[in-house]
């Protein structure tokens, strides 16, 4: 098989339906665009849920000197009452279940406050006024309801709030946003296929009597179809390529150039080696897609 003679044939196809592999390297770019994004995002959600929850709290609040619960009717909880739940959480009972107690004092979720909403804000209340917590750190976060149903109720306490209830909603809608990418991906790739296909039979249309003569010297059905495939193949690759390199743009520029700067909360963030990782993907799913959406028209319209 002469590659030189194959190789010129399909630059020249190339040439003549340049419009054609314009649109298909364009909707390529935009479908494995979404395609890179989708898989970015999925890794993000996996870092960020990794990240949180091994530090995930549960935190037991005490009762303050403004507090409403039913829990909370003589006012703040007493020296005995904390002490009581501090016994309880260092206890035989929960020492399997828990990894860490950390206690906050009056003075210290009241310097919290300060650091977190300023001086002028935090003055609406005393120091007198603010909670004393337990921050308790779980060797499985799924048993973490073990803790709210032990001090749920308990005089003194006046909530237990689990950590990681309030970044599943988070977890929730960027798997959300997740899926609607991969859907729109999945919709401009099934467009990219058809577009492929109908290129290849209009080019193979536009020299169907070259097609005849080469059939007539005895020209094999591969050495036929060769040209097409690599057509469909190369305009994908174009695509492909832009696409990897919008991806390795939106982690360099998005992601290290505005988000990590700008929130201060999330601390993990997928890499430029992560982009990395995507790029032979992209590549390859664009590179395999055409052979075979090329292929399987060009041998439709060679039988017919």
């Amino acid at each position: 098989m002469r590659i030189g003679l194959i190789l010129t044939e399909a630059l020249g196809g190339l040439r003549r339906n340049i419009s054609m592999v314009i649109s298909v390297v364009l909707v390529t770019f935009v479908s494995l665009t979404f395609v890179g994004a989708a898989i970015l995002m999925q890794a993000q959600i996996g870092t960020m849920r990794g990240y949180w929850t091994e530090r995930a709290q549960v935190a037991v609040y005490m009762c303050s000197d403004i507090s409403e619960q039913d829990t909370c009717v003589d006012g703040g909880a007493s020296e005995e009452q904390v002490n009581a739940v501090r016994a309880q959480l260092e206890g035989e009972g929960l020492a399997p279940l828990i990894s860490e107690v950390t206690f906050d004092s009056k003075e210290d979720t009241y310097a919290k406050l300060v650091e977190q909403l300023g001086e002028d804000q935090a003055s609406v209340i005393t120091p007198e006024q603010a909670f004393e917590v337990f921050f308790v750190t779980m060797k499985d976060p799924g048993q973490s309801q073990v803790i709210s149903e032990a001090f749920n109720g308990v005089a003194g306490v006046e909530q237990v709030q689990d950590q990681l209830q309030y970044l599943e909603p988070l977890f929730s809608a960027l798997t959300v946003a997740t899926y609607i990418a991969v859907g729109i991906a999945t919709l401009m790739l099934i467009a990219a296929i058809l577009l492929i296909g109908t290129t290849i039979r209009l080019s193979a249309y536009a020299r169907r009597k070259e097609i005849g003569i080469m059939r007539l010297v005895g020209a094999s059905n591969r050495f036929i179809q060769t040209p097409f495939v690599l057509e469909g193949v190369f305009a994908a690759f174009l695509g492909s390529a832009l696409a990897s390199a919008a991806v390795v743009a939106g982690v360099h520029f998005g992601v290290d150039g505005y988000l990590r700067g700008r929130v201060p909360f999330i601390t993990t963030w997928v890499t430029m080696q992560d982009a990395v990782v995507v790029v032979p993907v992209l590549i390859g799913i664009g590179v395999v897609l055409a052979a075979l959406s090329a292929g399987f028209a060009i041998r439709r319209w060679l039988r017919t």
